[in-house]
């Protein structure tokens, strides 16, 4: 009975460490785009800034990379497709949209992902889904028309809005992608192994695409402004780097494995309101109270998607991409 009790101690100590990493991994990714920002105000080109992020984080995985290197031989297609997705494709497509939207707003279409993951479970994989996760789809889209405010003609810059959808059909491909190999047991890509070269991707294919020798470097060495309030660009630099980009991912993956997925999913839509509120704090980027309670109905829908996914194996009819996913509890790779 001693033994009994400690082991369930030990769980809970590591389901509540789990919690924490979960809840650290959110914050860290709900501060990229209030960092990215004023330095795409102050003159970098928003591709310049992911390249920037993308290359300094690969550069810092570099190690794990050469550790996982038998990936390269056994799963270069996942390698690929991670890297223009879920890398390449998600953080240069947001990155774009905060430049012309809110961020708070750039990051809520975003969640349009489970969504269209459904969709491509349903009418792809052609595999029955939860009315749960169907419930969940119809919020979303219902939260996301009063965060654009359809009634007023979509007053939001109608590129920037493009771009937020294109970096959620990109989520959608890191969903997808997640789910390859997750059911081979002990042959499963090691999922810091895939995000370290899913960022050496990325980092070639952004050189190819934002050419960063044309960049205006002098910006790095000066400040960028929130708000009013100056702040070293440098120092911004690396926050995106270590934080909302390494730190991020790491705590992601490390509580994914003390924690469900879906448990880890859930979590992770905290993102968007973290986002939202240091938007709001440090940006001056206010909502209306429609866009409020249309952005709290969008993770309502994206909650109840999520945790409606039934366990592995069960047989039952899925929610999202999300119950097989292994890489990360991300629900959004910005």
């Amino acid at each position: 009975m001693l033994v009994h009790t400690s082991e369930s101690s030990a769980a809970e100590g590591g389901k509540g460490v789990g919690l924490g990493l979960a809840l650290g991994s959110a914050l860290a990714f709900g501060g990229s785009g209030v960092a990215a920002k004023p330095l795409i105000e102050a003159g970098l080109d928003p591709l310049h800034v992911v390249w920037l992020r993308v290359a300094g984080a690969a550069l810092v995985m570099l190690p794990l990379a050469v550790r996982h290197r038998a990936l390269v031989r056994r799963r270069p297609a996942l390698l690929l497709g991670f890297g223009l997705l879920a890398v390449a494709g998600v953080q240069a497509c947001y990155f774009a949209a905060i430049s012309r939207i809110p961020v708070g707003v750039a990051l809520l279409v975003e969640y349009l992902a489970p969504a269209l993951v459904l969709g491509w479970v349903r009418f792809v994989q052609h595999r029955p889904v939860t009315r749960a996760a169907a419930l969940g789809v119809v919020l979303a889209a219902g939260g996301l028309a009063c965060v654009v405010e359809v009634w007023t003609g979509l007053s939001f810059d109608a590129v920037g809005l493009l771009l937020a959808l294109c970096a959620a059909c990109c989520q959608v491909g890191y969903f997808v992608l997640s789910d390859q190999g997750s059911d081979a047991g002990d042959e499963a890509p090691d999922p810091l192994g895939v995000i370290a070269y899913g960022l050496l991707v990325g980092a070639l294919v952004l050189t190819a695409v934002a050419r960063p020798w044309t960049m205006d470097w002098s910006v790095l060495k000066g400040d960028a402004h929130m708000n009013g309030n100056p702040v070293p660009a440098a120092f911004l630099l690396a926050w995106i780097v270590l934080i909302a980009t390494v730190l991020a991912y790491v705590t992601g993956v490390v509580s994914v494995r003390r924690l469900s997925p879906q448990v880890a999913g859930v979590v992770a839509c905290l993102e968007a309101v973290i986002a939202t509120v240091l938007a709001w704090v440090l940006l001056g980027e206010h909502l209306s109270a429609p866009q409020i309670i249309g952005g709290a109905v969008v993770l309502l829908g994206a909650f109840i998607a999520q945790s409606s996914a039934p366990t592995k194996g069960s047989g039952e009819p899925v929610a999202s991409g999300g119950p097989e996913r292994e890489l990360s509890p991300r629900e959004t790779p910005a």
